[in-house]
């Protein structure tokens, strides 16, 4: 059950790495998280099924996901649709994708193998390595990407988007390039996802933005002041993995699964308060000195 946990922690953790990319540092609210998460799953499973290497399947799927990310993008950028809005356009138009990707609501891999079979381990240890071989090569081609000139133009952009621009800067492809990536790494989440519980469903995505938003903002509360850019990504993992046990602590309580979508949110809506009642309770404490 540990590993389990801590393995699930560090695949959820790949979708906490790619809303990073958008909601920190470009400080879009990108909805398109909820329809590319499940597509990569959708893209994986149906290449799967039809005898397509899971590697290559699970690549197509992280493809998809960029597809998605650069509809978005140009909606945005191009077709001056507010930022919510477009990412609800595309998240739903996803939906009818999937359906006709896998032709019905949900599809299972039934004996089909899957990308964590190709591990020369056995069981949950399987999963275990692959996430820390994904969150690996995530994190580092972050860490390479962010640390080139395209990358500090990335990340000009969310910071100052009219300063970036005064320096040449051109925020509106810097914009579509991080949607690209970031549902592109999102859909790689789902695609990994999908394969371990062994199916793929188009209500997959409901919710998930919360729980990566969660794996965020936890590894931000712990570790809040002083961190490099591998240690914040890092935090993110440590904070999925966290999240992970919340839930498996829950239903040891005896919770009902239906209500892990609401646990979710109180956990996000707690864990965004916690900055605000540090500041209430140490300006309380200065003042009562």
């Amino acid at each position: 059950m540990l590993i389990s946990t801590i393995s699930q922690g560090f695949l959820w953790g790949v979708l906490g790495l790619g809303i990073f990319m958008t909601f920190r540092i470009l400080n879009f609210p990108d909805m398109t998280t909820e329809g590319s998460f499940p597509l990569g799953g959708a893209v994986a499973v149906s290449l799967i099924t039809q005898g397509i290497n899971p590697v290559l399947a699970t690549l197509v799927a992280v493809f998809a996901g960029c597809l998605a990310g650069l509809a978005t993008g140009l909606l945005y950028t191009k077709g001056k649709i507010p930022t919510l809005l477009a990412g609800i356009l595309v998240m739903t138009s996803c939906h009818s994708i999937m359906l006709m990707i896998m032709g019905r609501a949900n599809l299972g891999l039934l004996d089909a193998d899957k990308i964590q079979d190709l591990l020369p381990f056995s069981g949950d240890v399987d999963l275990l390595v692959l996430g820390i071989l994904v969150i690996a090569i995530v994190i580092g081609g972050l860490i390479y990407f962010l640390n080139t000139l395209l990358g500090q133009a990335y990340i000009a952009t969310g910071d100052n988007p009219d300063m970036a621009k005064s320096f040449g800067i051109n925020t509106d492809k810097m914009e579509v390039m991080g949607l690209v990536l970031s549902n592109g790494i999102i859909a790689l989440s789902g695609a990994l996802i999908s394969q371990q519980d062994g199916y793929a469903d188009v209500s997959k995505g409901i919710g998930v933005i919360v729980i990566g938003l969660a794996s965020i903002i936890i590894g931000e509360v712990l570790f809040s002041t002083g961190l490099t850019l591998l240690e914040r990504l890092i935090a993110i993992v440590i904070g999925s993995i966290l999240y992970q046990f919340l839930i498996l602590a829950v239903i040891s309580l005896g919770f009902q699964t239906n209500y892990l979508k609401l646990f979710s949110a109180v956990v996000l809506a707690i864990c965004l308060m916690v900055p605000e009642f540090k500041k209430r309770f140490f300006k309380g404490v200065t003042l009562s000195r």
